[in-house]
């Protein structure tokens, strides 16, 4: 497969100018191929596929005549982090009323540690349910009242109060209805139960409000990564993790409770958090953590007016690796659509630039490792490139374009935050397309992508990502669209079967790249700074940092 790629250069070398900054789907269709092979396993963060993935970015950004933009001159950051690995094999218990009942590890639970400890044991802790896990001062709304959760588990439901709100009920469009907010992420409880003091979390499991099944919350394979931190006691639980339904509307009857009447109850601002009565939760297993460097790939074109104006284009490298044998005994996940498409794209969007006069602003790609573990490479570089960020005018990720051939919009992932939103439609309307707002925006996905790192620290974010709702092909419409969306989400989303395929058809990516790299020109060498629209929370922290780009 290596051999693909001077092919591929071979037969686009004599192409004009113009047509050299037109995306290729055969390209994007090589590059993926070439990364989703069984060579590269899978991607995983310090797997034993990440030098050759690695090796494969660097080479084809050195190619392409792109500067190193990474550590010391070079191409890449050192992203130091811990892995860890809940050992299979440790006894979980729930008990009620002195009845214990045993739980088994990625059926009914799936639970980690991200602090270096080799054992886990806790013992008959109280379950205290919490509601949704919110406390939010603007919004007027606390589920925690003060409750002491010290030395307990607290039990919470997945997304924010108002995405099951039915109309009467005083909670609904206080969380912008069934569109999720950060509120509703996993992400963010566990950050709250942590400043509540609590010794654990348990997220009940349920499809609709998660936005994905079960097989995705054990798609991890008992494995989680996080940075490497000073003191992950104080910023890390003992225990996190996702427990079945099924188990807690159990758990709630034999306390004497009813689980949708405490779900309704939840739903109001004068809800306060409840003692499982005689309910208590234990734990028992190894916990086993290795310190890896693992590596952000980073490049750039600089700015021939504007050097210290930048704009950024990024996807994640990483994959899930090597896991469990699948039903046809595959076990390499190689993360064809999540994500070497992406890649493919910014090195694509890379070769288009690199096709015409060098950009007025300063063009950052970028290609993450982490994401699948919690979005760690682009946060890692954030954190350490902060005081860059106030001149980024823009961010154009790429996180799972679809596959399934062209079509007449383009499905806006977090539409209507910001101002990029609007410049893309024009771009889009030059070709004949139009632009979709997210259709499920109760799915998080503007919160679970890498371009959040930036975003929420005030710049401005278009993720174009296929699997936030059907596109309306060309052939078969939106409902063709929902089928490819569908299908790969139940059957490939993380899992063995994301595959290269010769009968995907990868024009509709190409033509996504196609408008961002269109778009982000044009910014490039415009003095344009866009701005998120009024009524997102990213606006007053974009300006508070416009005296920096005066």
């Amino acid at each position: 497969m290596t051999r693909l790629f001077p092919a591929l250069v071979f037969a686009f070398a004599a192409v004009s100018a113009a047509s050299a900054q037109e995306i290729s789907a055969e390209r994007l269709s090589g590059i993926t191929r070439e990364l989703a092979s069984e060579p590269y396993a899978g991607r995983a963060p310090g797997g034993p596929g990440e030098q050759k993935t690695i090796d494969l970015i660097v080479s084809e950004f050195r190619k392409l005549g792109l500067e190193p933009a990474g550590d010391n001159g070079g191409w890449t950051q050192d992203v130091p982090l811990w892995r860890y690995q809940t050992t299979p094999g440790g006894t979980y218990t729930l008990a009620v009323g002195g009845q214990a009942r045993p739980l088994h590890e990625q059926t009914d639970l799936r639970i980690e540690t991200q602090r270096p400890v080799e054992r886990v044991a806790i013992r008959a802790a109280p379950i205290v349910f919490v509601g949704y896990g919110v406390t939010a001062p603007e919004r007027q709304w606390d589920d925690f009242k003060g409750v002491d959760l010290k030395g307990k588990i607290a039990l919470v439901l997945i997304n924010d109060p108002d995405f099951e709100a039915k109309d009467g009920e005083p909670v609904a469009g206080k969380f912008a209805g069934r569109a999720a907010t950060f509120y509703g992420r996993w992400v963010y409880k566990y950050e709250e139960a942590v400043r509540r003091g609590a010794l654990g979390m348990l997220i009940v499991h349920e499809t609709a409000g998660a936005a994905y099944g079960w097989n995705t919350v054990v798609a991890a394979n008992n494995e989680s990564y996080d940075v490497v931190r000073k003191d992950p006691a104080k910023d890390k639980l003992l225990l996190q993790g996702w427990i079945q339904r099924d188990l807690a509307v159990d758990l709630f009857r034999q306390a004497g409770l009813d689980f949708e009447a405490e779900k309704a109850r939840a739903r109001t601002a004068a809800f306060s958090p409840v003692t499982l009565k005689g309910a208590t939760f234990s734990a028992d297993y190894r916990n086993s953590f290795t310190r890896l460097e693992s590596r952000n790939v980073l490049a750039k074109i600089t700015g021939a007016r504007r050097p210290e104006e930048t704009i950024l284009y990024a996807a994640h490298w990483d994959a899930y690796g090597i896991g469990p044998a699948s039903a046809d005994g595959a076990v390499i996940r190689p993360g064809a659509v999540d994500d070497a498409v992406g890649i493919a794209g910014v090195i694509e969007t890379a070769r288009a630039f690199k096709a015409g006069p060098a950009p007025d602003r300063t063009i950052l790609f970028a290609a993450w490792t982490a994401e699948e573990r919690g979005l760690l490479g682009s946060e890692y570089w954030a954190q350490t490139h902060e005081a860059e960020l106030p001149r980024m005018a823009a961010n154009y990720t790429y996180d799972v374009l679809q596959t399934a051939g062209p079509a007449r919009d383009v499905v806006l992932v977090g539409a209507r935050q910001n101002q990029l939103e609007a410049h893309l439609a024009r771009m889009a309307a030059r070709h004949g397309r139009a632009i979709t707002p997210d259709p499920r925006p109760e799915r998080a996905l503007f919160y679970r992508a890498d371009h959040f790192s930036v975003a929420k620290r005030g710049v401005p974010t278009v993720l174009f990502m296929g699997m936030s709702g059907g596109a309306d092909l060309e052939n078969g419409g939106r409902a063709a669209g929902d089928r490819w969306v569908e299908d790969y989400t139940a059957r490939c989303y993380h899992q063995t079967c994301d595959r290269w395929a010769p009968d995907q058809d990868y024009r509709g990516a190409a033509a996504d790249v196609q408008l961002a790299f269109e778009a982000g020109r044009d910014l490039a060498n415009s003095t344009t700074w866009p701005d998120w629209n009024a009524a997102s929370e990213f606006r007053p922290i974009r300006a508070r940092s416009a005296a920096e780009r005066k």
